[in-house]
């Protein structure tokens, strides 16, 4: 199937719109009705065969993206790189993944259980970027994976989808700092990260980054429904470098506290 930038992140939208439905509040009250720029889209995948970050990044590759940074996440068994279009105006992508050989029998086992449901050739239509969980897990093995890797639990659950848009803080007229961003987010009633405090980096490393706590949803599982944590919306301000650029990475201590914004709480 062919799709455009427009029409791939248009349809990545709309998917996460309905797991976190905040996000349209969240728009308005910072865009006050100009348009949004995104900063990145965060995807999140396992390591395993005939899957993985180059899995989902060939779709990204195809139009024109490019890889750029990488990124370990030790204590959560997680390895990640990001990608940049050479329209700065297009948000970059940020691909996880985790790092099955690192976890327990029990994880691997119940990922492979969930693995064997896949379709064939499922990975090579770029439908697969935005299309959910192609596969049923039980609430126990969610459960099960939840008391080991929330990152394990929420990929089970949610399957293969934009985990978090941001806005990009740097092209908000009416907001200049991230400060004032996560005031008008509280005043408005939204719940913040404090993971690391509500504002993870600063200008020292070129990036501040801050986010909510992700929606609740309802997801059907094999055997019922369960309201759980779904996605969430973050917010980056960009510092520029020596030359004067916009800092364009990622700060790996930053990001795996923003991991946690899908926690079970």
């Amino acid at each position: 199937m062919e799709m455009d930038i427009q029409n791939l992140f248009g349809q990545l939208w709309q998917d996460y719109l309905k797991q976190c439905p905040s996000a349209d509040q969240v728009h308005q009250l910072l865009g006050r009705g100009e348009a949004i720029i995104n900063d990145h889209v965060a995807f999140r995948t396992f390591r395993a065969p005939g899957l993985g970050i180059d899995k989902l990044a060939q779709h990204f590759l195809a139009l024109g993206y490019v890889q750029k940074g990488e990124y370990q996440f030790e204590q959560k068994k997680l390895y990640a790189r990001h990608y940049e279009h050479p329209d700065s105006t297009q948000p970059k992508v940020f691909i996880s993944e985790l790092k099955l050989e690192e976890c327990s029998e029990q994880l691997q086992q119940i990922v492979a259980s969930l693995l064997a449901q896949l379709p064939e050739g499922l990975v090579d239509d770029v439908a697969h970027v935005y299309g959910g969980a192609p596969w049923k897990a039980t609430q126990e093995q969610y459960r099960t994976l939840l008391a080991e890797s929330e990152y394990a639990a929420w990929l089970a659950a949610f399957g293969f989808r934009a985990n978090h848009f941001t806005v990009s803080v740097n092209h908000l007229s009416e907001f200049g700092t991230l400060e004032s961003v996560n005031r008008a987010l509280k005043e408005a009633g939204f719940e913040l990260n404090g993971s690391g405090g509500e504002i993870k980096g600063s200008p020292e490393v070129l990036l501040e980054q801050s986010s909510t706590l992700a929606d609740k949803v309802a997801v059907t599982f094999a055997d019922g429904q369960m309201v759980i944590p779904a996605c969430f919306y973050e917010f980056a301000l960009r510092y520029p470098m020596a030359d004067g650029e916009l800092y364009s990475g990622f700060v790996a201590a930053s990001a795996d506290k923003i991991f946690e914004s899908t926690n079970a709480r």
